[in-house]
């Protein structure tokens, strides 16, 4: 029988640092131990906006290596903690696209990663719509996809590839 071991607290202190230390983690492509990082404050501060942050972009670092939509799905239900509309609808986009990239990076249907990022443009335009005027990222990430799509020569699903795979 394996040990069952418990998940040590950290102090309410020590938030601000733990925080940084994610960030750190992230810039150093170990975003498994950014997210820990940020579960541990988040089980503290179920709220605080810069840990659900930190760990959506934790979960969407590891797309590329993820296995199936669970991680997706994770992201999505921080995301739906997010307090601001702009945030809200940026942090979705960022989600999509991150999948998309994921399916192009596996070598997954072109089709579909073309879907995804337009699904993603979409979100980021709304995104735009009630962004302060001194952000730009989702216009930023907009202009990335576009040249993603043009570099990839991405285009949408024909009915007949989509007929093929639901067959």
């Amino acid at each position: 029988m394996p040990e069952t071991f418990k998940i040590k607290p950290i102090h309410e202190a020590a938030i601000p640092e733990a925080l940084k230390r994610a960030e750190q983690y992230r810039l150093l492509n170990d975003p498994a131990q950014a997210e820990s990082i940020c579960r541990d404050v988040l089980r503290l501060r179920p709220d605080d906006q810069h840990a659900l942050i930190t760990i959506i972009l934790a979960i969407t670092d590891q797309f590329a290596a993820a296995e199936g939509g669970a991680a997706a799905h994770t992201a999505r239900e921080y995301v739906a903690k997010l307090t601001g509309e702009y945030e809200r609808l940026y942090y979705s986009a960022l989600i999509r696209e991150r999948e998309a990239r994921a399916l192009l990076s596996r070598g997954m249907s072109r089709g579909f990663a073309y879907d995804g990022l337009r699904e993603a443009m979409e979100m980021y335009e709304r995104a735009e719509r009630s962004s302060p005027p001194d952000r730009d990222d989702a216009v930023l990430r907009w202009n990335s996809c576009v040249r993603t799509i043009r570099r990839a020569r991405l285009e949408p699903r024909d009915d007949d590839t989509e007929e093929f795979l639901l067959e």
